[in-house]
Parts: C-alpha cells; structure tokens; sequence
C-alpha cells in the first residue's frame, strides 16, 4: 500500500490475477492511494494479517482510507477505481479466490457507503495498474490488450 500528495508521483502495482488493486483519489487535495489486495479476510490467517494487514480486503481497505485521511483527503470526495479479480491459476474454478476477493470488497465499500466509480474485473488475464497522483488518472496494462485509462 502506499498514498502520496507527490503530484510528481506514480503508483505501481504489478501482477493483479486474483489479486485486485484499489485505487483511491481525493482530486480536490490531489492525494492517492493504491492498494494490492491479495484475499478477502484476514480471519484466514490471523498471524499474517497481524504482520501484513494490507493483504486482505477487510483490513487493507481500512488502513488505506486512514493512511489518506491523514493528508487531507475526504471520504465523499474519494473517487475508487479497482482491478483484478482473474482466475489466471485455478482453471477449475474451486477456489475463485478472484470472485471472492471482489465480493468482500465490495461489501466493505457498502458498508462505508462508498461507491466504486470504474473496475475491470475478473477474466483470465493479469494486469498492471498505475495511478498518476497529479492527475488522478489510472491507467491499466492488460495482458491481452493496450493500455487503457480506467
């Protein structure tokens, strides 16, 4: 995870399979966050949650808010962008860890009354998300296509 309010900053997160990047943008206070989330819940493995919270869905998402709050921005003014959510390595569908990643994240957004603006989700492809924090702009390199602005 990391936020900046570097209007000269770019943030990088490669490799979203079932992973899902989250993207946060304050435009009025031009500050940004990007998340990697690997899996839903951190019940799962409480001792990594513990040393990795940003891991998992229910507490990175969290943790990325406050992180933001503490440059200026405003929760009403956030503008959300995610991406991932492939099942790129289980082709018989089992785990859909993908899906259930998406399906937590977007529970917490409702539970905190926040909306998702774009996404591109799920499919069986990788992507590499960036976000410009001068800008806001998100940009998405997908494995079977050009890049595209989320």
């Amino acid at each position: 995870m990391c936020v900046s309010n570097d209007p000269s900053a770019v943030l990088i997160t490669y490799s979203l399979g079932s992973c899902i990047g989250v993207s946060i943008y304050d435009p009025v206070v031009k500050v940004g966050g990007l998340l990697h989330l690997m899996l839903p819940e951190s019940k799962i493995a409480p001792d990594k949650a513990e040393k990795n919270p940003c891991m998992f869905a229910d507490t990175g998402v969290p943790l990325l808010f406050k992180e933001a709050y503490k440059y200026g921005a405003d929760k009403k003014r956030m503008i959300i962008k995610i991406a991932g959510g492939s099942q790129v390595m289980d082709a018989s569908g089992f785990f859909n860890i993908g899906k259930r990643n998406y399906m937590a994240l977007r529970k917490i957004f409702w539970k905190n009354d926040v909306l998702i603006n774009k996404e591109d989700i799920g499919g069986n492809v990788n992507r590499t998300m960036c976000l410009e924090i001068g800008t806001g702009h998100v940009y998405l390199k997908v494995s079977d296509r050009e890049e595209i602005e989320l």
